[in-house]
């Protein structure tokens, strides 16, 4: 598998699509265990302008080091709040059906995600819950009267 090289990473990080011939690597960067911080990679590159920006602005320095802190804070927020449609999105750019890197990441924890679901399931749910009882159980009986 072939990696971009820094321009066409570059390109990509800004929303590009990248040649055919990188079209694996475009998976394997939404679903290793590290996408997560890649996804961070690609927002900085992003929001480095314009954090750098707010901070040239002729101004007081507190006033520069508020805005460039909040206009970080802000952009990271909502690029984060969309980290799995943005690798979703990236990898149907390349081809890829849209749910391709959430069902390949789940597949590939899917062994451990069982082992914690049964010990959890051991620890706080040891029996079976008892059916609950339906309408007809719990409502008085009207044709019957004493």
């Amino acid at each position: 598998m072939s990696r971009p090289n820094p321009i066409q990473w570059l390109w990509y990080a800004l929303g590009g699509r990248l040649p055919e011939r990188l079209r694996p690597w475009v998976l394997h960067d939404v679903t290793c265990k590290t996408w997560v911080w890649r996804h961070a990679a690609r927002g900085t590159v992003l929001l480095g302008p314009v954090t750098i920006l707010c901070l040239l602005i002729p101004a007081p320095l507190e006033i520069r080091l508020c805005m460039g802190g909040l206009a970080s804070i802000v952009g990271y927020y909502f690029y984060f709040s969309y980290v799995e449609e943005s690798c979703e999105l990236r990898a149907s750019k390349h081809g890829y059906a849209y749910g391709i890197a959430r069902s390949t990441r789940e597949a590939a924890h899917a062994e451990a995600n069982a082992a914690a679901r049964a010990r959890y399931l051991a620890i706080y749910r040891p029996t079976a819950p008892a059916a609950a009882p339906t309408r007809h159980e719990t409502a008085p009986d009207r044709l019957t009267q004493d």
